[in-house]
């Protein structure tokens, strides 16, 4: 029988929940993390941690591994992030020591894990009583790695006090491996809409550094190189589309995609791109990239839930292109922009009746692109469903 949505699944929970302020104390939570390098989850829990609301929720962070690159500027927004040391793969003991020791001087009300292994030690964590109330938290849809990992992740999901979800299809897919939460909770990904703003006069001096004039319609991809991400599929139809469209050129951004990289240079190569592609690398200044592109896209295979990257350009006025993976069809909410994987004609087409479309056309789809992302999944709004999720477990 299907039960009724919770508070933290209603679409006007964090304004209700907003209005019941709390009296006494802050309420702490504890986010456990496996690592902090720059990925998708960690750029969530930086972007929570940073707008939840201090005079009701107290925050710390702690990574299983090291600072990484997002540590720092969860320390920057004045919350405290601590470290374990663990080595990938390797178990330490001294490390959950570490971690005993840290919950015992914060005595947290909630502890929250953030991928496999930290809700794994979560769930250590809540069974030696070291944190009342548990919330693990599914932010991608890949392999949940090994058949053991799988095993005890579906065996300990009924332990949590709630699952939240950041998109359906991770809901979807976990439930196939076995997940039987209490209560699943779909809190998707939010945007602060205040600061990814269209920029026309930063679109100009981004556009000149990086020598792409007027009339060039730029394409790109911010997305690590990853199998995942299925860079194959887009230089394939980069390949497509370059003839048809001589002002359009491709731009990577991401990990591994710099000219040192010598398999994606012969893909380049195989594909007569050349000067027609831009390698940019990892960058620090993603949120400032967006709006210098014509048309933002992920040619993703498998594995995404819900891509933050999509969501940071829409809101940049930014129209995308994205295969039907994960809930992308349903961030971006036109089936015109939403094509099968490893179709690099579909995904050609697609790019194509873009940027074919008078400056104006495409400028009104980049507004309609920010007007989705403003109405549905502004990030005050997401933050106060955490909260309203948190006093609801607390409150028992």
């Amino acid at each position: 029988m299907a039960m009724p949505a919770s508070l933290a699944e209603r679409p006007d929970a964090g304004s209700r929940a907003h209005h019941r302020r709390k009296t006494g104390p802050a309420t702490k939570v504890a986010h456990l993390i496996t690592g902090l390098e720059t990925g998708g989850a960690e750029r969530l829990l930086a972007r929570l941690v940073a707008r939840t609301d201090r005079a009701r929720f107290e925050s710390i962070v702690i990574s299983m591994t090291g600072p990484g690159t997002i540590g720092p500027l969860i320390e920057a927004s004045g919350v405290r992030v601590h470290t374990l040391g663990m080595r990938r793969g390797i178990a330490d003991p001294r490390a959950v020591l570490r971690l005993r020791r840290i919950l015992a001087d914060y005595r947290p009300a909630v502890l929250q894990t953030w991928m496999y292994h930290a809700d794994l030690l979560g769930l250590l964590a809540r069974g030696l009583g070291w944190a009342p109330h548990l919330v693990w938290c599914v932010v991608c849809t890949e392999s949940v790695g090994t058949s053991v990992v799988r095993r005890l992740l579906g065996w300990g999901s009924a332990r949590p006090d709630a699952v939240v979800s950041v998109s359906r299809a991770g809901q979807r897919l976990h439930e196939a491996l076995g997940y039987r939460p209490r209560r699943w909770a779909y809190i998707p990904t939010g945007f602060d809409t205040e600061r990814l703003v269209p920029d026309p006069a930063l679109r100009r001096r981004q556009r000149a550094a990086l020598g792409l004039g007027d009339a060039v319609v730029a394409i790109a991809i911010p997305a690590r190189y990853h199998p995942m991400k299925d860079h194959a599929t887009f230089l394939a139809a980069a390949g497509r589309l370059a003839p048809r469209l001589r002002e359009a050129r491709f731009v990577l951004i991401g990990k591994g995609s710099e000219p040192g990289n010598r398999e994606l240079c012969e893909q380049i190569e195989r594909h007569a791109l050349g000067e027609r592609v831009v390698l940019l690398g990892e960058r620090g200044d993603i949120d400032a990239l967006y709006g210098t592109f014509d048309i933002v896209t992920l040619s993703s295979a498998y594995g995404e839930g819900f891509p933050l990257v999509l969501g940071e350009a829409m809101s940049c006025g930014v129209p995308c292109v994205a295969t039907d993976v994960g809930d992308c069809g349903a961030v971006i909410g036109d089936p015109a922009a939403v094509v099968p994987p490893r179709d690099p004609a579909a995904l050609a087409d697609a790019w194509e009746r873009l940027a074919r479309l008078p400056a104006a056309a495409r400028a009104a789809q980049g507004a309609a692109a920010r007007a989705r992302i403003v109405e549905h999944f502004r990030l005050d709004s997401v933050v106060a469903r955490y909260e309203a999720l948190y006093d609801e477990i607390t409150r028992g």
